[in-house]
């Protein structure tokens, strides 16, 4: 049984709480931490866990095999490192680090432990549709790919979040699901502003983000974030002999007054349910048989935080923003990553 410290007893990290301790097999929560001790102890409380004052506290705790961080983005890195310092596996909600020089710093401290420890929480590599979409290209099926077409759409968006956002919150999926899908680095950054939307006030919604790879293949992602209708993740593959792209999600079909009804997502939660569960229990499966994660790497949180900033760079400048990152250190070869 795998015991997991859970870092951040807020939204995110409540679901995935009641994740493991009601859905999956294999894993038990024995400790929990939060800025809001409230909040913490209420939950702890329900389960059983042990409150601890500081995620610090968690990750020392002797009854914690694993550590999952789920605390707001900017204090992800002082706990990542102190579960690698501590030779502790350690799950990271997205993002890895608010920067790319932070997640520098966590590559650096595992590549001088020596082994994987990290695995960065992009759940898409673990939705089925995806999958099916990545088996299909690398087949044959569809010939040597071209071009990939992408849609993320929110209903709403909350009052605070910012144009900035839609690369480094919105996109960044879309930005490891490329490298993921093409089995390559992201080369360059455009982005495009349309006409702005009613829906959004004074944010410039929607944004057209390419996405030039290695090889030459574009991936364009339009970011519409206040389009109303619901939560819609789109994404088609143009090869040289034929396209496949991720089918319709809804598992019902409703026919009345002439019309045929397809039901869309409220939002994230309800699309990648799924793929959120075996994100989670295929890191407990893989530190249960092997010790280490096979998931996304800190190099790969290292390698969305320098697209989305070549984004932002992007948005702000109107310019072709080209990607660089430094030298992949081998532990993150190929040969280590299983999604």
């Amino acid at each position: 049984m795998l015991k997991v410290g859970v870092i951040g007893t807020g939204m995110i990290g409540q679901d995935h709480i009641r994740r493991m301790t009601t859905v999956l097999s294999g894993v038990a929560v024995t400790a929990v931490s939060d800025v809001d001790s409230a909040v913490a102890a209420d939950v702890g409380g329900r389960i059983g866990a042990t409150v601890h004052a500081t995620g610090e506290d968690v990750v020392a705790d002797p009854q914690v095999d694993a550590v999952l961080v789920c605390s707001w983005g900017p204090t992800h890195e002082q706990y990542v490192l102190a579960a690698i310092a501590a030779g502790k596996p350690v799950f990271c909600e997205k993002p890895l680090a608010t920067t790319q020089e932070a997640c520098l710093r966590i590559v650096e401290a595992e590549v001088a432990y020596g082994s994987r420890l990290v695995q960065v929480g992009y759940m898409r590599r673990f939705d089925f549709a995806y999958r099916q979409l990545k088996l299909t290209l690398e087949s044959g099926e569809i010939g040597s790919p071209l071009m990939m077409h992408c849609a993320h759409r929110n209903a709403s968006v909350p009052s605070f979040y910012q144009k900035e956002m839609a690369i480094t919150d919105t996109a960044v999926h879309e930005i490891d699901m490329a490298r993921w899908m093409f089995g390559e680095e992201i080369a360059a950054a455009r982005v495009l502003v349309p006409r702005r939307s009613r829906n959004g006030g004074e944010l410039q919604d929607p944004l057209l983000l390419i996405l030039e790879m290695a090889s030459g293949v574009i991936v364009d992602v339009e970011l519409s974030v206040n389009i109303r209708y619901g939560y819609d993740i789109r994404g088609e593959i143009v090869g040289e002999d034929g396209t496949a792209a991720l089918g319709s999600l809804s598992p019902l079909e409703i026919r009345t007054a002439k019309q045929v009804i397809t039901p869309v997502p409220a939002d994230w939660r309800e699309r990648f349910l799924q793929a959120y569960d075996v994100e989670l229990q295929e890191w407990v499966h893989a530190l249960a048989l092997g010790g280490r994660p096979l998931g996304p790497t800190a190099w790969d949180g290292y390698a969305a935080a320098v697209v989305s900033d070549a984004g932002v760079a992007a948005l702000r400048t109107g310019e072709r923003v080209e990607v660089t990152l430094v030298e992949q250190p081998k532990l993150y070869s190929s040969a280590e990553v299983v999604a």
